[in-house]
């Protein structure tokens, strides 16, 4: 599979580039030239398909141009030890738990993913890779156990002063294992811009074998694309109409990997989503993203540290805004009917659910396609352990849940009790050590 930049449809490179890269030097994002059409495999697989088997045949598609199908599933098969839990509650509404991972969180996939991409394949090269990031904590708790055992990737992370969780002492390369974390005691956005001030210097980047962990790399995104199909092979038997998926907008990340998976044949009616300030409803009721009426060219570069997916989302459907209105349906909701979403769902079908998850819900309560298809099955996207959400759990039940271990794992502070980092300068001295 070939890879362009948003920016520059004459620019093509193969995955491998678009993942080490991270970002064209155009100021864009990567994106797919074209998808392999799998519709033949797509009505093939069924509920007795492994979650790996269909991410093994996906890599395959994606990667074929540069890896074996052995590799591709070797990639696979180590990213998830893992899959999605798909929940039908009733005769056609359906709920997929993403927080089945290493911490609770749907991020988990996409970086195991990514982190398994490169192992396998540096190992292939003798090669070795660092991973550089700003992270406010959840970041480096995932990162931290995707990495445990790997030999050909390590990571810089670099938190605000106070803001390290998640790590065992095991974890930290100083006592053996992958993880650099460093603080600095600045404001987040001059964090991100000094660190993006590293990913310019194209040599350093290129020299030390640089990468980013969130979205912005086409890996750690297409990672999250791998449950959609999962998803359909887990219900097609139980459905026989449309099947829509409900899910909050996030960074866009996830649209962008249901998205995908239309792309490859995957049988998807629409999306819905709660609006946000870039991805809403005209005064039509139709769907527009307002940073769609600035020309890319004459923005600024973008910076890897900010997922793209935005920008992503307008090239799907820059040539085709008729599609757009036919198959994204933001949803504007209210507080009190997120909140009243959440007590259905529990009062309904015991599902104690996280806000973002009662926000998809209260899209598919208030929009009219589901209405006037009665037939119609929805999935409905929980990204995260409810628990991360307690003051939301608070409002609506009275009471907070209990930590599951792993979540109460990734949300204990840890003093790092070494020195504060202040330049640029000092975390390039880091990386060049590792």
């Amino acid at each position: 599979m070939h890879f362009i930049s948003t920016r520059n449809g004459d620019l093509s490179v193969l995955f491998s580039q678009a993942v080490r890269e991270c970002a064209p030097s155009d100021g864009g994002v990567f994106v797919p030239y074209s998808i392999e059409d799998m519709r033949r495999w797509i009505y093939y697989i069924d509920e007795s398909t492994s979650f790996t088997s269909i991410a093994g045949s996906l890599t395959s598609a994606i990667m074929n141009d540069e890896y074996s199908p052995i590799i591709c599933e070797k990639i696979a098969t180590d990213a998830f030890p893992f899959e999605p839990n798909v929940v039908q509650l009733d005769e056609n509404l359906f709920q997929m738990q993403l927080y089945t991972g290493f911490t609770g969180q749907q991020r988990d996939f996409g970086i195991s993913y990514l982190c398994s991409y490169l192992e396998n394949t540096l190992e292939l090269e003798g090669q070795k890779a660092v991973i550089l990031d700003f992270t406010f904590g959840g970041l480096g708790s995932i990162l931290a156990k995707c990495l445990r055992g790997k030999k050909n990737i390590k990571a810089v992370l670099v938190f605000q002063k106070g803001t390290v969780q998640g790590f065992s002492e095991e974890d930290f390369v100083w006592n053996g294992g992958n993880i650099y974390p460093v603080e600095m005691d600045a404001p987040i956005e001059q964090i991100r811009n000094v660190i993006f001030e590293i990913y310019e210097n194209k040599d350093f980047v290129k020299n030390h074998k640089i990468t980013i962990a969130n979205t912005t790399n086409v890996c750690r995104m297409f990672g999250q694309l791998m449950y959609f199909p999962y998803s359909f092979a887990r219900i097609k038997n139980r459905v026989s109409d449309d099947i829509y998926y409900a899910l909050n907008a996030g960074n866009y990340g996830t649209i962008m990997g249901a998205l995908y998976s239309w792309r490859f044949a995957l049988p998807l009616s629409g999306i819905f989503t709660p609006c946000t300030n870039e991805l809403s409803v005209d005064s039509f009721g139709k769907p527009v993203i307002y940073d769609g009426s600035f020309d890319v060219h004459g923005r600024k570069r973008m910076n890897p540290l900010n997922p793209a997916n935005l920008e992503r989302l307008e090239y799907f459907f820059k040539e085709n805004e008729l599609m757009m209105r036919n198959f994204v349906y933001p949803t504007m909701v209210t507080e009190k009917e997120i909140v009243d979403s959440a007590k259905v769902l529990y009062k309904k079908y015991g599902v104690v659910a996280d806000k973002d998850t009662a926000s998809a819900y209260a899209c598919v309560l208030g929009n009219n396609n589901v209405e006037s298809d009665g037939e119609a099955a929805v999935v409905l996207l929980s990204n995260n352990h409810p628990s991360y959400s307690n003051e939301f759990c608070k409002t609506v039940y009275g009471r907070e849940l209990e930590l599951p271990a792993n979540v109460k794992e990734t949300l204990q502070v840890v003093d790092l009790k070494r020195p504060i980092v202040s330049s640029k300068e000092e975390i390039m001295k880091i990386v060049e050590k590792m």
